[in-house]
């Protein structure tokens, strides 16, 4: 039976794992121009006097190289086990010998990281969760460029925000965006973008956390309840992972006590303040409220002459964040967040036009391995209803029931 108490580590050394092992052992061998090892024999050192097999300079350097590895190898072992199990190895590296001859820095320290990355790249093997962080922030602009349609101000505001926050050494607040628009907009797929090239597991990351107002807080009198519990993800998340991502959609449904509760972690704070457990904390709020706001605006900017690509933030966000101040039936434009400006960014998704639907569609059949004509493309966007009546300039739904109407095309 096995003993229970015996390290992970010496386990790893034996079945399906041995081979990995010898792999690693013969990393070890020198490479050529390495040093020796000290105390080796060499040719011109020989006399002529008879010696055995076992004495033979080259038999000699071998037991030396044999040697060096052996302790080396167990150096490896003892880094890369800290590196992975750091809980069961607190005293392996005190009584490590250095090998004689090797560099360690220059070598080894190549190979344990290769060794480590790997090992890393399909097992959660951080305790801090750090090894699934990826911030791919060319994989972002791609996506942002190339499978987002007709959002130009979310592409520019997006990746510049999020990585200039990113990038900072010691930011002094959390991040706190607001996504805005109509429904079908983008929103929801921005933030499974930021999601997907930030963490290497995407929503499913322990780094990330995503809430719906009416299926994780349905109930206004539980919200004490609420409040503390999101205080203890929020809490457990940070101390897990050293950047961590929290969405929040139907945010104009959350109850402003929950709102509260995000207060201190989007406040400025000196820089000995300690109170945050994550450096990095981003705040994404997904809602539709006042998306009708973005639409009157952009609708009269278009009859005025303007193309859509000339609409800047400037154009929209006084709007928007002045009519979510003024609107009295939810929680979110009352909430401590927005009276004390709060958030860092409101961000507003543009209503789609035809053009766009038409750009979405491809997309749609593609994710279910469906082929499709030029014909077809067009049919699916003409089968979306477009607003205002007399216009007939946008989706009412965006591109989020294309699926739907594809199912219904071909049925």
């Amino acid at each position: 039976m096995k003993d229970e108490s015996e390290s992970p580590g010496p386990a790893m050394l034996r079945g399906p794992w041995r081979p990995l092992w010898l792999f690693v052992l013969l990393l070890l061998l020198p490479l050529p121009g390495a040093p020796e090892a000290s105390g080796a024999s060499r040719p011109w050192e020989e006399t002529d006097e008879p010696r055995s097999a076992w004495a033979w300079p080259g038999f000699q350097r071998l037991k030396e190289q044999l040697r060096a590895a052996a302790v080396l190898s167990k150096r490896y072992w003892t880094l890369f086990s800290r590196q992975v199990w750091p809980d069961d190895c607190d005293e392996a590296e005190e009584g490590a010998e250095r090998a004689p001859g090797w560099c360690l820095p220059l070598l080894g320290q190549r190979y344990l990281d290769l060794l480590t990355t790997w090992y890393c790249s399909f097992r959660d093997c951080c305790p801090s969760g750090d090894c699934r962080i990826s911030n791919n922030f060319t994989g972002l602009e791609w996506d942002l460029n190339v499978r987002l349609h007709g959002q130009h101000l979310v592409r520019q505001l997006v990746l510049s925000t999020v990585r200039g926050y990113l990038e900072t050494p010691q930011p002094d607040k959390a991040l706190a965006l607001s996504f805005h628009g109509w429904s079908g907009t983008g929103k929801n797929f921005v933030a499974r973008m930021l999601a997907e090239n930030l963490y290497r597991d995407g929503l499913r990351s322990d780094c990330v956390r995503m809430f719906i107002a009416t299926i994780h807080f349905p109930h206004s009198k539980y919200v004490d309840l609420y409040k503390e519990q999101l205080k203890g993800q929020i809490r457990e998340t940070q101390q897990l992972c050293h950047q961590t991502l929290f969405i929040f959609d139907e945010a104009e449904k959350l109850h402003p006590g929950l709102l509260e509760v995000l207060g201190p972690h989007l406040e400025r704070r000196a820089p000995e303040d300690d109170r945050a457990e994550s450096p990095w904390t981003i705040f994404l709020f997904l809602s539709n409220l006042r998306g009708d706001i973005i639409n009157e605006v952009v609708l009269k900017l278009l009859k005025d002459g303007w193309s859509r690509e000339e609409i800047t933030v400037e154009h929209l966000e006084p709007h928007l964040q002045a009519e979510i101040v003024e609107t009295i039936d939810n929680g979110f434009g009352h909430s401590r967040l927005v009276r004390e400006n709060l958030i860092d960014c409101f961000i507003p998704f543009l209503p789609l036009e035809y053009r766009h639907v038409r750009l979405c569609a491809p997309d749609a059949f593609l994710s279910q391995e469906l082929l499709y004509t030029e014909e077809t493309l067009d049919e699916i966007a003409q089968m979306m209803v477009y607003v205002p009546k007399e216009e007939q300039l946008f989706s009412s739904q965006g591109c989020k029931s294309i699926s739907q109407r594809i199912n219904y095309f071909l049925s």
